[in-house]
This record gives C-alpha cells, structure tokens and sequence, in this order.
C-alpha cells in the first residue's frame, strides 16, 4: 500500500533538488525541463528500462497553430484546438487548463524537437475524430516507443539521473503537506529514502487497478486492459491522504479496435477512411467515427465481446506507414479476400448479412441514403475489392482522471490552494477529457503528458532556484 507519512525530522539518504517519479514522456518532459534551468533532477522508474504508458501509444501529440501548419496551408490556432475540446468533451473539462495547454502545445513540439531532438513532424492526410484540422505531430514510425527512446537519449545528453528498477513506495511530508522525499523498494526488497525539494509525479494512472476502475469507471471493467502494469493508482492514493483534490475519476480513454487475441491496436485511421465494424450478426452498430475512445465499451457490449473492423486495399494502403498496423499484419491479425463473400467466410460471419452491410454504407459514401446511426460516410471513397478484416475487441487503455493541478501543474488541495512543493502531471493528474470515454480526443494523453510535464519541471526548477 502506497501511504503518506509525516515526518517532520525524516533523515534522508541523499536529497535532490527535483525528483521525478516516473519516467514515461510525462517524467522526462519535466525532467529535461527542468535541467534547461540547470537544476539536477532524479527520475524513479519502476521497470528495467523506461517505457510506460507512453511508450504503448502511437506516439502522436497534438500542437496548433505552429509553422508547418501554416506552411502547408492548414488553418488551427490554440483557440481551434480549445474549441474541439470543448466540444467533444460537451464542455466538460476545465477550461483555463485546455486553453493554457492549448496556447503550450506548438511551443512544447518546437521545444522537443528542436531543443532536445526528437524527431517530431507533422501527419498530414487524415484527420482524427473531433479535430478539425490537421495537428497532429509524430516520430516517423509514428510509435510511441520511438518518441521515448528520443526522450532517454535527450534526458542521458543533459544529464538527467534515471534510476531504473526503483518502485515507488510512501509519500514523506512534514505535518504542514510539505514533501520531504519519498521511500522506493528496490527488487531485493531494500528500501532506500530519497529526499528532495520539490516532487514531480509522473506515475500513470489507475487502469491496471481493477477495485479502483470498478470504483469510478465500472462501463469498462470487463474489457481488455491494454496499458502498463503500473498503472495502479499510486499518485491518486498519496493524494486521497494527503486532501488533495481528485477530479474527472471517471474519465478514460478506451479503444474500440484492439486486435482480439493479438493486443495490436488497429488504429482509427481505418475508420475516419472509410472502414467500419460489424458485429457477429455481420450488421454495424453505432457510428464508428464518433471516436476510438467511446467505441470500447460498445464493442465490449456485442456478443463474445467482439466486433470485426471491415475496410479495403486503398485504406490497407495507407496504413502501412504506421508501425502497429505492420506488427498486426505480421501477427496475423488481418484478413483478407478478393470478394466480401470470401471475406465473410474467412471471418466465420453470415455473407448475405456482411454483403448488405457494405452496400449500405457504399449506397451512404455515394449520398443515396443517409446512415441509419448518423454517420458520415461521405468523407470517404466507396470500398471496393479487394477487402481486409480484423477482428477485434474493446480495450481500456489508460485513465484521464486524478490530481487537480493549476497551469504550472501544482497540485491542488480540496480548497483550491497548491501544496508547497508538489507537482503533477500525465496520467497522475487530471486531463482535458471531461467524464466517461466520450470526451477522449485523439493524443489528449501525450499532449497533456509533454506539455503538464514540461510546465511542472520548469515551475518546480523555478521556485528552487528563487529559494536559494
């Protein structure tokens, strides 16, 4: 059990000026930037190697307003962005936080890429549910496991501390709500106290914690849990003891399309292009393309838990220039046939059932009918042969909830006040997703992460340097 304990008089053995628990994107965002300022900084990781949540997602983070949009024509500004976010989440996420990190987001990419490296550009081509421009930035295999090998080298180039294998365990105040340190396990049971001046936590959310999830978000508790194990809900823990403020506990980001058997993400790109799932009945079910995130649990929701993501040759295509779609393909997780009857018996579905099912949503794409469920269809090409399938299953990915924290990412007790010197960010603090799935935007979590991450480091790097 993760516990806050006062002790005013703890002894240490070494003192940091920034320690960091947790080194996903998050942690080492606010870990380079605070070095930017000169100020050293420790990072906690628990695994052998840092990776995280970050390093399972697709890597891309959404920035508005920046040259490249502009050089290529695409109109967005930070107010564009804080509008799609207002939207999709029905207004329900704070908005001095989205419009702040909003107002971040192009600063945060050029700061990256730029400063530290990574190799960061922008995806044109396709957009994601509830953007409405172009904005999203990725490395080039478009994984998040690429984006966090850039941040380790930049983090091991300035000189950050990363001491692996290191599971963070209590929470040391004084009785004023002031940290002190913190004492981690080490894999031999060895407990070892670390103190510091200021505390960043960085240490996912609760989505690997199956009591908490069927506390706050029971809509998705039978679904698969696709994240990192250490998801367990520390950071929301600390803060229940410590009268910090939790939020938004019941938001998540899910996903509608994860291939069942495999766990490879069929990413949405399938969908917004023209591709669409039906159930073992061979019939649709809801509008796919309201997002990723909401269709978890509506996959969840059909027999056996499953759905089959139907698409054609030009969409397969396209999706080659994304790393998981070519794991998927390699892990056999796609099918295909030269006729959606073919495909039908290949996927064990009823052909007369799947073969109406495309001619209603070819009759849709060539407006000669309006869909049943109010989707869109006309954004896309018509499918046509040859056809390709996964069959997939709903899957919950990470947790949008937990500390409230300002702008600079301070956390915030129930009154609204910040504790002295402890930050937060990633999945240990709230996002911008509002409640529930719906209002999960397309790279909420990285974007959040890496700007959070980067304004708490610098904040915390900040007020050291003011105290000294």
């Amino acid at each position: 059990m993760n516990q806050v304990l006062i002790e005013p008089d703890a002894e240490f053995d070494l003192t940091v000026p920034v320690l960091v628990i947790g080194a996903g994107a998050c942690g080492l965002s606010a870990a380079l930037a605070a070095r930017d300022l000169g100020v050293d900084v420790v990072v906690l990781e628990r695994d052998k190697k840092p990776l995280g949540t970050s390093a399972m997602s697709t890597g891309l983070i959404p920035a508005a307003g920046t040259p490249e949009q502009a050089l290529v024509g695409i109109d967005d500004s930070p107010a564009r962005l804080a509008r799609d976010v207002n939207a999709k989440t029905k207004g329900q996420a704070p908005p001095g936080l989205v419009a702040y990190l909003a107002t971040e987001s192009a600063e945060t990419i050029a700061w990256l890429r730029d400063t530290h490296h990574a190799p960061l550009s922008l995806v044109t081509g396709f957009l994601y549910p509830g953007h409405s421009a172009m904005r999203m930035y990725g490395t080039p295999n478009r994984t998040g496991s690429e984006l966090m090998a850039a941040l380790c080298a930049a983090a091991q180039r300035v000189g950050v501390d990363i001491v692996t294998e290191a599971v963070a365990q209590d929470l040391i105040v004084d009785d004023t709500g002031k940290v002190l340190g913190v004492a981690f396990v080490r894999p031999d049971g060895v407990i070892e106290r670390l103190g510091c001046q200021v505390l960043i936590l960085a240490c996912c959310g609760f989505a690997g914690n199956r009591d908490l999830v069927a506390q706050f978000i029971p809509e998705i508790l039978e679904a698969t849990f696709h994240g990192h194990p250490g998801n367990k809900g520390t950071a929301q823990a600390w803060g229940r003891q410590l009268g910090a403020k939790l939020v938004d506990m019941d938001a998540y980001q899910g996903h509608g399309g994860l291939a069942f058997g495999h766990g490879i993400p069929i990413l949405w790109p399938v969908i917004m292009q023209g591709g669409f799932q039906v159930n073992a009945s061979g019939n649709r079910f809801s509008d796919e393309s309201q997002g990723y995130s909401e269709q978890a649990v509506k996959v969840v929701a059909q027999a056996g838990k499953a759905a089959w993501t139907i698409y054609d040759d030009s969409i397969h295509l396209m999706m080659g220039a994304f790393d998981d779609y070519r794991d998927s393909i390699s892990a056999g997780a796609i099918v295909s046939d030269d006729t959606i009857v073919g495909l039908a018996g290949r996927l064990g579905l009823p052909a007369e059932a799947l073969a109406m099912t495309l001619t209603t949503v070819n009759s849709c794409a060539a407006r000669e009918r309006g869909d049943v469920f109010g989707r869109d269809f006309t954004k896309g090409d018509s499918l046509k042969a040859p056809f390709y399938a996964a069959k997939v299953t709903g899957a919950l990915f990470h947790t949008q909830g937990g500390l409230d924290v300002d702008n600079d990412g301070r956390v915030l007790r129930e009154n609204g006040t910040p504790f002295p010197n402890l930050f937060a960010g990633g999945g240990a603090a709230r996002g911008v997703s509002g409640h529930g799935a719906s209002g999960y935007l397309a790279g909420n979590g990285l974007w959040t992460a890496t700007s959070l991450g980067k304004l708490a480091g610098r904040a915390g790097a900040k007020q050291i340097l003011a105290e000294a």
